[in-house]
This record gives structure tokens, sequence and C-alpha cells, in this order.
């Protein structure tokens, strides 16, 4: 926390992230977010491996116990211990001599260059764009001075996890400011939070085959840690646990997002090897085409049309029916079901029209998903939870194993949870899932999972439904259809309402145009002219 004064000159205390964020805003003036962002970020992952880096630097200087006879300027003594080496014209306290100079901007871009010379793993991955000359050299100085003011990479910070904290909270600030821009590389935590309480990734393989900023694969490191005591009693002893029990593996089509994927996963020391950039995304180029995943957790586009589906028309991934051209959300889902192990399952977030569309033969794959079995549970989503987009949402789980055991004990069964009045405005255009409404939905999904008779159904927000109910409903999966709330609220289509109000808005604009000429004509005949 730090301590600040307000205008009545109280001292009040608010979280480091909140005063660094507020102060490197002022530094903004007038450069577009989705720029500064990656000037922002640049330069506090530079604080951060560069103070990293001194903690070991010390420690092998001094030469003591496993360091005896290290030598402190070699690359491979860092690399041996997983610490970014950093070479001396890119080391915090060498640039921050040099913040008031006109130059400063050529010296980080010398300093990313060298530090990605230096690491092979972050080639391509730093920004060097501080040079550019609509970058104010004097607002970067006060800039780095600010991000000088904290410790972020010693081990008392990261044992606090300080930057990390950083690094989020500015990357939720920075696609706010960025509004529909922003929700493009950025899920919000709390959808995630979500997800990942329900999946409980505790161990094996996690995919994300449209990774944005890595939030999924951050949310499931979080779980891992607060729940060291499922694994044994000598978990706190164990170090590095993520990489001990999960592998994540992820694939973003956008190379500047992916870039602050891989500085945010190396900010939390997660190894992001696997994390892999093609443009021509995940449908054309499959970047791990022999992966089975044991979760899949992901955020894709929402209705996207451009995902040449005129070229895949035959592709092998599209077992329970051919997804339409004009929409990518079945393709989406059979892209994860290809990706899932037999005993895998899947989580992700989808647009609601995908609970009950019909059109191009979205209601036939829907229907074969069912059949398999695959579907296990549907959350409905309020709204305004997401920053890019006001169209519906809810989440989806799928299982595997449902399908290829007999003898499942949820194979006859899908459960629908109605979250619609669910979370808090933060502002006029945003809400949230706040930690109870988590711990509500995600411990109703984990008490139905385990069937020792703790479940009820609640009226108005939870229903155990069978295949036999879901049949009868011709396969939609709407929740409201089940927990027993207002269709016609509930069937509410973003998209297709908009269709009816354009159309009706063009007819209206027509007509306007019609009385506009009468009128003329009239005022014509008593001689008056427009």
């Amino acid at each position: 926390m730090a301590k600040i004064k307000n205008s009545k000159n109280e001292v009040k205390e608010q979280p480091i992230e909140q005063v660094l964020w507020a102060a490197a805003d002022k530094l903004r003036k007038n450069m577009d977010a989705a720029e500064y962002k990656h000037v922002v970020l640049g330069l506090i992952f530079l604080k951060y491996i560069s103070d990293s880096f001194y903690d070991l630097y010390y420690k092998l200087k001094e030469g003591k116990g496993e360091y005896e006879g290290a030598d402190p300027d070699d690359p491979y003594e860092y690399r041996a211990e997983n610490v970014f080496y950093v070479p001396p014209q890119a080391r915090w306290d060498y640039l921050q001599s040099r913040a008031k100079l006109p130059t400063i901007g050529k010296d980080i871009d010398e300093a990313m260059e060298a530090v990605e010379k230096d690491n092979p793993s972050l080639k391509g991955v730093l920004p060097k764009e501080y040079a550019k000359e609509k970058l104010d050299k004097q607002s970067l100085g006060g800039l780095i001075d600010l991000i000088g003011t904290i410790a972020l990479g010693d081990s008392v910070s990261k044992s606090s996890d300080i930057l990390g904290q950083v690094y989020e909270y500015f990357l939720g600030q920075f696609a706010l400011a960025e509004g529909k821009k922003g929700g493009q590389f950025y899920t919000p935590r709390s959808v995630v939070r979500l997800l990942v309480e329900m999946l409980e990734p505790y161990e094996g393989r996690v995919f994300d085959p449209c990774c944005g900023s890595g939030g999924m694969f951050v949310q499931s490191e979080k779980f891992v840690e607060a729940h060291r005591d499922h694994y044994n009693g000598k978990s706190r002893e164990i170090d590095k646990l993520f990489e001990r029990v999960v592998s994540i593996y992820g694939q973003e089509s956008n190379q500047t997002t992916w870039r602050l994927c891989k500085m945010n996963l190396a900010i939390r020391g997660i190894d992001s090897t696997n994390v892999l950039w093609n443009s021509e995304g995940s449908f054309l180029n499959d970047a791990h085409p022999d992966l089975k995943a044991d979760f899949v957790i992901a955020n894709p586009p929402f209705n996207d049309s451009d995902w040449s589906g005129e070229l895949l028309r035959n592709d092998g991934r599209w077992k329970y029916g051919v997804p339409p051209v004009s929409n990518a959300n079945y393709a989406w889902i059979q892209h994860f079901l290809y990706h899932l192990s037999p005993r895998g399952t899947a989580g992700f977030v989808m647009a609601k029209g995908s609970l009950s569309s019909k059109t191009n033969g979205e209601g036939e794959i829907r229907k074969n998903l069912i059949e398999a079995p695959l579907v296990d549970c549907i959350v409905n989503l309020p709204t305004k939870l997401f920053l890019n987009t006001q169209i519906p949402a809810c989440l989806w789980f799928l299982s595997r194993e449902k399908e290829t055991n007999p003898n499942h004990p949820r194979r006859n069964k899908i459960l629908f949870i109605d979250a619609r009045n669910m979370g808090t405005l933060i502002n006029r255009r945003t809400r949230q899932l706040t930690d109870d409404d988590i711990r509500k939905i995600a411990d109703t999904y984990h008490s139905w999972k385990k069937d020792e008779g703790s479940y009820e159904d609640v009226p108005g927000f939870c229903k155990s439904a069978t295949l036999d109910e879901v049949r009868e409903l011709d396969y939609v999966l709407t929740p409201g259809r089940y927990v027993g709330l207002p269709e016609e609220e509930d069937d509410f289509d973003f998209e297709e309402r908009v269709k009816k109000l354009t159309a009706e808005l063009k007819e209206q604009m027509e007509e306007s145009k019609k009385l506009d000429e009468r009128i003329k004509e009239n005022l014509a005949k008593v001689g008056i002219k427009l």
C-alpha cells in the first residue's frame, strides 16, 4: 500500500498499482492508450528483469555456499538459475542515470536489443519504439523515474508478487482505456477466475488456442499456488510448483498481443516456450497439431465471420458437423474438442446466441454435441462483463470423459446455471463478478459433479436437467429455459435485435426522405422554395 494525500490533505492508503497507474496515466498526455501500453509495460518488464538480475548478481559476487567460485559476469550462471542476464547498458541504474538526456529513447531501444541478444527466449518479444519522435522524451524520463521508485524484481518484492500485480493491473487499465479494442487482448479477470475455479486445473496440460495476453495461464498459476495443500504435506517446500504440475500451450495470431503475453508470463516465472505466434491463426495454421490437452480454457472472438471457413470445408476437426462460413463459434468449439485428451475438460466463453442458434446447421452441430454426450454445464453470464462487446455471453463446459465412458455418472445430465443477475457495476459500462459470485457458481458446479447428495436445484438459479428434458426443448441450451426464468427475456438475441432495429431505422429514413420531398412539392405549389 502507498500513502497519498487527498484534496483535503488527508493521508489515505492506496494499493501501489493504483498509485503507479495514476502517475503513469498523467505522463501519457495525448498519446493513444494502445501505443502507450507498450511503452509502459516494456519498461516495467525491463525494471523487473534488472532487479532480478541484481538479486542473483550480488549472490554470485559474494560467492558463498552453492555460489562459491561463480562468475557474476557470466550469462550462463543466470540461465542456470532461470534468471534473465541483463547486460550493463540495459541495467536499470544505468538507464535511470540517463533518464533526463534527450537520447534516452535511443538508449532504451538499444537496451531492449541487448537483452534479446543475450536471452534467446526473448527474441522478437520486447518493444523497441522508445526513440520515436512522437514519444515525448521528458515524459519518458518521468516514467522511468516513476517506475524506478519501486523495487519490482528483488526477492522481497517477488515474494509479495508486486510486479505481477502491477503488470496485471496495468493490462486491465489499458484495456479499459482502449475500450472495444482493449477487449481483444484482455479477458476480464473475474471471468477468467470463474473459468479456472470451475475447471480446477490441478495438474496436466493447459491449452488456450487464442491466448491473448495470457490471462488464463496466469490465473491457472494462481490457482495452483492457492491450493498447495492439495498436493502433499511437503508442497510448501516445492520450488516452482506450477511448472512441476502444469504445462501450458498457447497460440495467438496477433504478434503485438503475443509479445504482451510472453512478458506477462516471464514476470510470473512461467515457462512460455510453447506459447506460439503465427499470423494465420489456429484454424489455418494450428501451432500444436498433435497436442491432447487435459484442460482447454479460452475466450475466442465472438461470432467471427472472417475465419477463412471457406478454405476448411473438409477439415478433419469437424466431427460433429461442418461449421458455417459466416460464424466461427462452432468451429472454435470443435477445435477445442479436437485438442482434448480422452479425460479432458474444456471451459470457454461464447456468444449467447450459440445456445439457441439454428441457422446454417448450427442447431444440428449442437444437437450432436449434446447427444455425444459432451456438454457438462452451461452458465448464463450477466451483461457488461466484456470491454469489447455488449453481446450477451455464456460459458460452456465440455467433458470428453462423459463421451468416452458409458458408465459416467453425469452422462445423462447437464447442469444449467443462470448468473444473469449477479455481478456489480464498477462504472456505467462495466460489470464484474464478485468473489462471492464466483464462489457460489463454482461451488454449485463442484457440488453437482461430486453427486454426494449435497446438490439441489434452485429455482431461478440452477437446474440439473436430463437429456430427455433437453430433447423436449429441441436442444436449446439457454439456462433460463430450465431454471425457470421468463423465456422471452432469456431468449433475447442481441444480433437479431440489432438487425431488426437497423432494418426498421432504414425503412423509417427512406420514408422520411419521401415525406421531405412531398413537403417540398406542396410548398412549391404555394410559391415557397426550400
